[in-house]
């Protein structure tokens, strides 16, 4: 799936009610589904490139140029990351902008719900996640940038401390089910399947489609 620079209108609805979701490309899935099953044709979505979460210092300019490029033809500008290894310049860049974000540190906080992510953090500091993109990406975005196709024995070294890898699974896909089963066993790890659906993501856009999502 392609997702940089992906855009979705709206067009059915007022101008003055249009959203713009400025969003991380490995989201781009999830929100689609939650336009469609909600009706919210007034948001509109713009993806960065996944991959941005290799250099997650370009990801604070990335969206400050979407934001600039596009405040003009939106009453609202949503940004759909997390912190996501910025060290707070994403939240610095989007006060800066006058524009809000999704809370938590990653996705992997905000599909499970911050709260209960963080309930979870002391007994789960040795679990390695993922979600449905990154099963579906998991060579991608895993195992070649981290050289573990030509170099299996690092293995050791970036997964030694890691005891479980626990698939977040936002859909009930027995295929992606069973393709988290292998990494695990690639990566010499238990296995653990949990089922969070789209947890906060869902909470944070209902919020922001507001009183117009309403039928």
């Amino acid at each position: 799936m392609t997702t940089a620079g992906l855009t979705l209108s709206g067009s059915n609805t007022a101008e003055a009610e249009r959203v713009l979701l400025v969003a991380c490309g490995a989201l781009a899935h999830e929100i689609l589904a939650l336009k469609q099953a909600n009706g919210w044709t007034h948001l509109d979505l713009q993806c960065l490139p996944a991959n941005l979460h290799l250099w997650p210092d370009r990801i604070p300019a990335a969206v400050e140029q979407v934001v600039t490029n596009r405040r003009a033809d939106y009453a609202q500008i949503f940004v759909v990351y997390a912190d996501c290894g910025t060290g707070g310049l994403l939240q610095a860049k989007c006060a800066e902008l006058g524009v809000a974000m999704i809370e938590g540190p990653h996705c992997y906080s905000f599909f499970e719900g911050n709260a209960a992510f963080a309930a979870k953090a002391d007994e789960e500091f040795t679990a390695f996640y993922l979600t449905d993109f990154l099963v579906r990406q998991f060579d991608a975005f895993v195992w070649r940038p981290m050289g573990l196709d030509r170099h299996p024995e690092l293995r050791d070294m970036y997964f030694g401390n890691y005891t479980t890898l626990i698939y977040q699974a936002q859909t009930d896909d027995p295929a992606l089910d069973a393709k988290a089963a292998d990494c695990a066993a690639r990566l010499n790890l238990a296995y653990q399947r949990r089922f969070t659906g789209y947890g906060d993501l869902a909470t944070a856009l209902a919020q922001v489609a507001g009183p117009a999502a309403a039928p």
